[in-house]
């Protein structure tokens, strides 16, 4: 079956994330290239960023070790003496701990530049976990900052329930996901689609350079695409709730409504 949701899926929230965040974007480019006129380019570009592992994935709330070499051990003896090299008696430790580590998290986006001369034209950034909270979130914001005092468009794909939403002059309309869109030709102004968890995802544009039109992004098109190919609905586990944060019990509802209509029963 497709995915269960006739928009974002909420369960992508959890552990596939990064993985889904991959295919994501590689889906943006896939459905951009035949539509952008010759002139234009869509390219992937990766950067990383450093994630606490205790903080791990945004909605995690397993007590599961994210790394494999991490652990807590409890020793047999609280206080068992052994000798030392010199003859002294030496306590062994009660406990061990794991000390907080991190680790690099890759992040895609996709590049529309002109081939002429590969010129930064639009940014298009999916907003993961890692730079939506803490000092990702910093990092993001200042990279972002970077971005707006250029004559690149930035657009912004916030797919996820929980973190930081962006700094915006004004009140945000209250919404479970947002694109926002940062003309260089009309900034500080910021276009926003707030998207409810019951909503399809909508058809977005994507600017390029005068005098040529937008380019159409068809989100639920891609998320779709996503799933068709690595088929998300056998990997997430329907039978437990959404990753964090909780949802409302008329939503909560919903969401195990959708999946009663798609055949998936405790």
């Amino acid at each position: 079956m497709p995915s269960p949701f006739p928009g974002m899926d909420p369960y992508l929230e959890g552990e596939m994330w990064q993985e889904f965040h991959g295919t994501l974007v590689n889906a943006i480019r896939a459905q951009l290239m035949p539509r952008l006129p010759s002139r234009y380019v869509a390219l992937l570009a990766k950067r990383y960023v450093l994630q606490s592992a205790d903080v791990g994935i945004v909605g995690l709330e397993s007590p599961r070790v994210l790394y494999p070499d991490v652990h807590v051990a409890e020793t047999s003896s609280p206080a068992v003496l052994r000798e030392g090299p010199t003859g002294t008696s030496v306590v062994e430790p009660t406990v061990e701990l794991a000390s907080p580590m991190t680790e690099e998290v890759p992040l895609l986006s996709v590049e529309i530049r002109d081939v002429a001369q590969r010129r930064l034209v639009t940014l298009i950034e999916i907003l993961s976990p890692a730079n939506k909270q803490g000092g990702g979130a910093r990092e993001y914001n200042q990279r972002r900052l970077d971005i707006l005092r250029t004559q690149t468009h930035l657009l912004e794909i916030d797919l996820l329930r929980q973190g930081e939403r962006l700094v915006l002059q004004g009140q945000l309309p209250p919404a479970a996901y947002y694109v926002f869109l940062s003309r260089a030709n009309r900034r500080p102004r910021t276009e926003v689609w707030p998207i409810g968890l019951r909503e399809a995802l909508p058809t977005v544009p994507v600017p390029l350079l005068r005098p040529d039109p937008d380019v159409p992004l068809e989100l639920q098109a891609a998320v779709r695409a996503c799933f068709d190919l690595v088929r998300y609905e056998r990997l997430l586990d329907y039978l437990q709730l959404p990753p964090a944060p909780p949802l409302s019990e008329s939503d909560g509802a919903w969401v195990a409504d959708c999946l009663h209509h798609a055949g998936v029963r405790p």
